[in-house]
């Protein structure tokens, strides 16, 4: 079920570090050329911080690891693409589909390559009244059932942040801040919350992966990587742009899948682009951060990688 890209498949045979890479955000987070732009210069900071870069989508009932250039191209120009989690991947591939991986997606492919650390925008989470609709991302089960450490700058800040925190918490899930003791925000680097566990180096993070799988412990690590300081858009600044567009959402009957993309676009245009420039650069700042990651879990372990 799985194509490596030459690129990959050398590197797994030379047992150079990877990373992997989501695909939903080329197709569902960013508008075209910026979707293949980004892409394009978040494996390219992958690869210039030591390690591979290993973007995955399934193509044609096939899960792919590692994209060729033509690929990608292709993906980024794509229309009506499948979004796809955990419940839907099996269908995808037993059918012959197209669909680009969500974090929980990815995590089940990179786990199956052999890929310890991945690389993401924003986890998904718990959605502001999910007391109601109970709507709640399988990115969070997943970050507790498959030993992926994922690199990301947060949960996405148009989620419920207190509540998806709440949960990764019953699930066992380790939640490390970078370099802080507050939980950062996706755009945002600080949030309210105070972080369950701080993490100062990618060592100290590639260790405590090592140590998660020496005990046997399921699931992996979420790892919240503060945006830099000079590209994020401070919290209070976002909130009522936050509230304005979750409200012509509701009122617009929009749910399930289709809300994070709503709400990332409205959001872009009530920022005037600016939150785009942010999510590619905390895109770029996990990636390099990732491939630290990468490379010291190569280090402690060369299988591990």
């Amino acid at each position: 079920m799985i194509v490596f890209s030459p690129e990959v498949q050398a590197a797994q045979d030379a047992g150079r570090p990877l990373v992997a890479l989501e695909s939903t955000i080329i197709t569902h987070g960013m508008p075209w050329p910026q979707n293949l732009e980004t892409a394009q210069r978040v494996e390219d900071e992958v690869r210039s911080h030591g390690a591979v870069p290993a973007t995955i989508a399934i193509l044609d009932g096939t899960i792919h690891v590692g994209l060729t250039e033509a690929q990608l191209t292709q993906l980024a120009q794509a229309r009506n693409v499948a979004k796809l989690s955990r419940a839907d991947l099996a269908v995808c591939l037993a059918t012959g589909g197209t669909g680009a991986t969500t974090v929980a997606a990815t995590m089940i492919c990179a786990a199956r390559a052999g890929i310890a650390v991945f690389a993401t925008g924003g986890i998904g989470g718990v959605h502001k009244g999910a007391e109601l609709s109970f709507d709640i991302s399988a990115d969070l089960q997943e970050l507790a059932q498959t030993a992926v450490t994922v690199v990301a700058a947060g949960a996405k800040a148009i989620l419920d942040l207190p509540k998806t925190l709440e949960v990764l918490e019953t699930l066992g899930v380790p939640v490390i801040a970078v370099g802080q003791d507050s939980l950062p925000a996706f755009w945002s680097r600080e949030s309210d919350l105070i972080a369950p566990l701080r993490l100062d180096t990618a060592t100290e993070i590639a260790a405590a992966h090592a140590r998660r799988g020496a005990l046997g412990l399921p699931g992996g690590q979420l790892v919240a990587n503060p945006i830099p300081p000079e590209h994020q858009i401070a919290a209070d600044v976002l909130a009522p742009i936050i509230a304005q567009a979750t409200s012509e959402a509701e009122a617009q009957g929009i749910g399930g899948k289709a809300v994070t993309p709503f709400l990332l676009g409205r959001i872009f245009e009530l920022t005037e682009g600016r939150s785009l420039t942010a999510n590619i650069e905390l895109v770029l700042n996990n990636a390099r951060l990732a491939s630290a990651i990468a490379r010291e879990l190569g280090r402690l372990s060369p299988r591990a990688a």
